[in-house]
């Protein structure tokens, strides 16, 4: 389990192992545990007062995003977003997501995840420079950046996702080919599973930014509005992405359609001029020679040349009609 218990006062920042006293010490408290066993969170559970329902829903990886109320604090769940190696595919990435739980209190705020968070380290060091600044505005404005680093990860993924439909596209324009359409499918499943995390972290988040929580001060209400407007650009995206990747995939179904088309039209061309041909030969080719409706052909010099004469003149004047008709 990884640890961290630190107290922001007006003199510096001071460390604790011991998250109750750190809570319990004067100045604006953070705590962040990662990585956490059973024992240890009934411990931390029964320190801060932290409801064990809300501890479950951070351990369960299939909760969504959202707020819940509680009574000595206000329980925030939000996930950070991935793109990461798929396991079966050797090319293909996947969404991958970490859950991390804010508990914020009068003064004293806790982070919760199953996983260290690149996040977490990186905000912490960033507080540690602006401690002062940090204090002075309270544990709901570090939730504030926590959040806020989170969303704006969000938009480092479509980024990436914006690429792989664009590589598509032009894929798709080129040479279209059987891959493309998997590729489409697995760039549609990762944003629906991006747009199952964003919607309902959008929902959550509104609820800070309303000032339905009396944990958040009314200063910093606007600092949370100002994610929840990244999060509505987030899955604005994400509806135009899919709406892009349908679009891709309608394209390549139609020229698919228009190939088998092209190729249907060649054949049956093929098959239009031979079927004449085709009836000439079978007549000639019964040889009636010994009846007294003999075909007077059959016994004339030239008839072998003339009947193939008349025949490469038929396909002639057929592919002439089809240019016209811009059948070919």
């Amino acid at each position: 389990m990884i640890l961290r218990a630190m107290v922001y006062a007006d003199d510096g920042i001071e460390r604790y192992d011991d998250p109750a006293a750190a809570v319990a010490a004067p100045g604006e408290t953070w705590v962040h545990a990662a990585g956490i066993e059973p024992d240890e969170l009934q411990t931390l559970e029964d320190r801060l007062g932290i409801h064990p329902l809300a501890v479950d829903d951070v351990i369960d990886d299939q909760t969504r995003p959202k707020t819940a109320e509680y009574e000595t604090h206000t329980f925030v769940l939000l996930k950070t977003v991935s793109l990461s190696q798929r396991d079966e595919v050797a090319l293909q990435k996947e969404i991958r997501t970490h859950t991390v739980g804010f508990f914020i209190g009068e003064g004293w705020l806790v982070t919760m995840s199953t996983t260290d968070i690149d996040v977490v380290d990186q905000s912490a060091t960033q507080w540690a420079k602006n401690e002062r600044r940090v204090a002075n505005r309270g544990t709901d404005f570090l939730a504030y950046r926590l959040m806020d680093a989170i969303v704006d990860d969000y938009f480092d993924v479509l980024d990436e996702i914006e690429d792989d439909i664009e590589a598509v596209e032009e894929r798709v324009l080129d040479e279209p080919e059987p891959r493309i359409l998997e590729d489409l499918n697995d760039v549609r499943r990762d944003l629906l599973a991006f747009r199952k995390v964003a919607w309902p972290a959008r929902e959550a988040i509104s609820s800070l930014s309303r000032g339905d929580i009396p944990e958040v001060a009314d200063e910093n209400e606007k600092y949370f509005r100002d994610v929840y407007d990244h999060l509505v650009q987030v899955v604005d995206l994400i509806e135009t992405y899919r709406d892009l990747t349908g679009g891709s995939r309608d394209i390549y179904l139609n020229a698919v359609s228009q190939s088998t088309n092209d190729v249907m039209k060649t054949l049956t061309v093929v098959a239009t001029i031979f079927i004449p041909l085709t009836f000439v030969a079978g007549i000639y080719g019964m040889n009636f020679a010994e009846t007294p409706l003999a075909m007077p052909e059959l016994y004339w010099t030239y008839g072998y040349p003339a009947v193939m004469l008349g025949m490469g003149a038929v396909a002639g004047l057929m592919l002439v009609y089809f240019r016209r008709q811009d059948w070919i």
